[in-house]
């Protein structure tokens, strides 16, 4: 049984598979984001960048639900471009609500997670592990949130299980806003968000004391890996 898990960017694309992962396997998904979910789940709007908002909707989730068991960080956002070509904002923006924003949630989750024994998943990227030109805010998000996960997970062994997500690009409307140039070319094959979200399912669903320490999920012919 996965319990009670607080999904970030449950409003869409991968974040909002695991939702329905999570509501297929039995557990209560609770979706943190800045837009307003379908799918009729409990949830509070907040942006990430915001440690405040990210706080207090961790707090008010947890709260509602009666405890935590699994917290799933999914949210991001990306600025594609050279870095004296985007704009400074928007750059930090990226480091805002990929690696601060993670660091903000499972903070306020973690009084919840001790009590259950719970587990985090961080969703990091194949660009967390391998550098490309043009887009420096993501790398330096992801590469950050790999950092701060395996250094969680040192931090918390033997009390709340943590897991390092590395998937490769989906088939999501992520890359829907970006220059042509910066989109994924027509024969590029994608990951289906609903195959990644099984593998979370899976790391989820693990018993306690057991922990999948790291997955690297994407496409057989994936172009960012290895």
């Amino acid at each position: 049984m996965v319990g009670n898990v607080l999904i970030t960017g449950g409003a869409s694309g991968l974040g909002r598979a695991t939702a329905m992962a999570v509501a297929k396997a039995g557990g209560r998904p609770l979706v943190v984001d800045v837009n307003e979910p379908d799918g009729g789940f409990d949830h509070v709007r907040a942006d990430l960048a915001d440690r405040e908002q990210a706080e207090r909707a961790v707090r008010e989730l947890a709260d509602r639900a009666g405890g935590l068991d699994g917290v799933v960080t999914a949210a991001g956002i990306d600025a594609c471009g050279r870095l004296e070509d985007v704009a400074a904002e928007q750059w930090e923006r990226v480091i805002g609500v990929n690696l601060l924003g993670t660091a903000a949630v499972v903070r306020a989750a973690l009084p919840y997670l001790r009590q259950s024994g719970g587990k985090v998943v961080t969703v990091a990227s194949t660009l967390g592990v391998r550098a490309l030109s043009d887009a420096t805010a993501y790398c330096a998000s992801k590469f950050g949130v790999v950092g701060f996960t395996r250094a969680l997970a040192a931090e918390l062994a033997g009390q709340v299980g943590v897991t390092l997500l590395i998937p490769g690009g989906m088939q999501t409307n992520f890359f829907n806003d970006r220059p042509d140039q910066y989109k994924p070319g027509p024969d590029a094959r994608l990951n289906q968000p609903e195959d990644v979200a099984s593998a979370i399912l899976f790391a989820l669903g693990q018993p306690r004391g057991c922990e999948v320490r790291e997955l690297v999920v994407c496409a057989s012919t994936e172009t960012s890996w290895p």
